[in-house]
């Protein structure tokens, strides 16, 4: 008998050790299964909701701009002009066409006449103004002449970049006179897009990508594009000279919607999820990365799924040789495995406290950085008030003077009235009303100037950010009798930052150099743009005594300054905002002191 046991112990052990080494392989599989589903469920969820907020945020965008030709094409001012083509109603159609242009975030809006040639345009101002040219051949003019109205997106052969064309039929009792047209143009949209780090695509029914936070994939397809097809497109113009590529995307797995992007680090893998943008006949693609969450969560299931075959297979190898030991090797064997249990609890209690204690650590920086941010936040505040409270009285000056000129003109429409002479009188009223809003601009800038910076950081017009900044300091000026010489380019350039926040920049700067010219009859202040192809240099100079080089070495440090009443906190702060600009800060003497800021340029 025991012969026998001793033969075939090496077969049972051998039986035990396959049977566990298949009971591990079964669980490894099901758990990788069971991860790349659920991580899968996971991120086609977040995807499907990001890609109905980015396609309701592009309709409300579209929708917006449509409305503009179909208010245009019913205004009496646009066709009297159209009728008559009088030189001063074309003047102040372009002047109502760039005014609209700048409050709907319009890229340009047109008047062309019957013939298809622009007559008006919100660019007038520019070299590259839409006035004078012919649009005859373009799909949306042909449409809408035929149709009454037309949608078409297609690259500007003027401005090279890419938009919505929206145009609407203008007509009188003859027939059509001509055609109101607006370019929407979603740069901005794009740039909210790419800040989300999924990519995004918004294709046509003809499967061409329009809009994309991917520059490389503007104008490429989805399908491929027979090469007839591909000429066709190319010769209308629609698109300019783009090839007309595939995408960079293939499929990958068995998943739906699970595709491969070989260029992208090795090829990473996306869940591609598609919705349809209303009233537009477009689909909205979002690319949400699937590679990095799906190996998180299958090597954590694999290792728990690992665990949970080591333990039962060690549960049952250890009841095995429980039930063939004797009495004394059972309670021995109780003991190990006591011993086991209390181990296995204790390490499992120590990953429960270092887990615990990691979820502290986290919370507690969090929450340290949001307090590091609004301890940044309410400094630049306080520096706002500071500087407030030092303009002050020059904002109630410049308050008083329209003030007291309203009451006399006030008092003399009165007795104009009296008199019988109203039109003087209305003359009085209608400067009166010019006084009140200066006060209203005055007071408005300095409210929007001691609001909260809400932090975010856009496209900015940098000669309304001047402006604002001048209207707080202009009395301080003329004060001082400081002449202020400004060289500005006349194209309203645009960069990145707060508006708030960059403002109080120039105040800053501004304030510095009048304090410093303090008591100088010949005080001068030079404040000059420099335009590059992707920056935008602003140089604050002043002809006062400059700064010593102790002071100059630690400008930026907190604390540094020449004034005893100073903080020294004005320029360090200046210089945290243009770096979350992107931008920077420097200073130098130069006949005096020169503070230049550099700041990225949005075109």
């Amino acid at each position: 008998m025991s012969a026998r046991w001793r033969l075939s112990r090496p077969g049972r052990w051998g039986v035990i050790l396959v049977g566990a080494l298949l009971t591990l392989i079964a669980l490894d599989a099901a758990a990788r299964f069971a991860a790349t589903r659920w991580a899968l469920a996971q991120v086609r969820g977040e995807a499907e909701a990001a890609a109905g907020f980015r396609a309701a945020m592009l309709r409300s965008e579209i929708e917006k701009q449509r409305t503009l030709p179909l208010v245009l094409a019913q205004d009496p001012d646009v066709r009297a002009v159209l009728r008559t083509r009088d030189p001063a109603s074309l003047a102040d159609l372009d002047a109502k066409l760039e005014s609209l242009a700048d409050g709907t975030r319009a890229a340009v809006i047109y008047v062309l006449d019957a013939k298809g040639v622009a007559i008006a345009a919100s660019n007038y101002r520019l070299p590259t103004t839409f006035v004078g040219s012919d649009y005859s051949f373009r799909p949306y003019f042909l449409k809408a002449i035929a149709d009454g109205s037309a949608e078409h997106f297609a690259l500007g052969t003027v401005s090279r970049r890419p938009g919505l064309y929206i145009t609407r039929r203008i007509e009188d009792a003859a027939g059509p006179v001509g055609v109101v047209v607006v370019k929407a143009e979603f740069e901005a949209l794009e740039t909210d897009w790419q800040s989300a780090g999924t990519p995004t695509y918004v294709t046509d029914p003809r499967d061409i990508v329009l809009i994309t936070n991917m520059p490389d994939w503007r104008f490429r397809t989805t399908v491929p594009i027979a090469p007839e097809r591909r000429g066709a497109l190319r010769s209308s113009l629609q698109f300019g000279d783009a090839s007309l590529d595939l995408l960079p995307l293939r499929p990958a797995g068995s998943a739906e919607g699970l595709v491969a992007w070989p260029e992208a680090n090795g090829g990473t893998q996306f869940i591609e999820t598609r919705t349809s943008v209303p009233t537009t006949g477009w689909t909205l693609h979002v690319l949400a990365p699937f590679s990095r969450p799906a190996g998180l969560v299958t090597l954590a299931a694999r290792s728990i799924a690992l665990l949970i075959g080591l333990l039962a297979l060690g549960t049952i190898a250890f009841l095995s040789m429980r039930r063939r030991a004797l009495k004394a090797e059972r309670r021995r064997e109780a003991g190990m495995r006591a011993e086991l249990e209390a181990n296995v609890a204790a390490r499992t209690a120590e990953l429960s406290d270092a887990n615990a204690q990691l979820l502290r650590e986290i919370e507690e920086r969090r929450r340290a950085e949001a307090g590091r941010q609004r301890m940044q936040d309410d400094l630049v505040q306080a520096s706002k008030l500071a500087v407030l409270g030092q303009i002050a009285a020059s904002v109630a000056h410049e308050v008083n003077q329209p003030v007291a000129a309203i009451r006399t003109f006030a008092e003399s429409g009165t007795a104009l009235i009296a008199r019988g002479e109203i039109a003087m009188a209305e003359d009085n009223f209608a400067t009166i009303a010019a006084l009140t809003d200066r006060i209203g601009a005055i007071t408005g800038e300095l409210r929007a100037f001691s609001r909260k910076s809400a932090g975010e950081v856009g496209a900015v017009s940098l000669r309304d950010a001047i402006d604002g900044a001048l209207l707080l300091v202009r009395h301080r000026l003329r004060q001082g009798s400081i002449d202020l010489a400004l060289g500005m380019p006349e194209e309203d350039i645009r960069v990145a930052a707060e508006r708030g926040r960059l403002e109080q920049v120039f105040v800053n700067l501004l304030q510095n150099a009048i304090e410093a010219l303090a008591g100088r009859n010949d005080g001068r202040i030079q404040l000059t743009v420099r335009v590059e192809p992707e920056a935008v240099a602003v140089i604050v100079a002043d002809n006062g005594p400059g700064m010593a080089p102790s002071v100059l070495e630690n400008l930026f440090m907190p604390f540094t300054t020449t004034k005893p009443e100073g903080l020294g906190l004005g320029l360090v702060i200046s210089h945290d905002i243009l770096a979350e600009f992107g931008g920077g800060f420097e200073a130098r003497n130069q006949d005096g002191a020169v503070f230049t800021l550099t700041l990225r340029r949005i075109v």
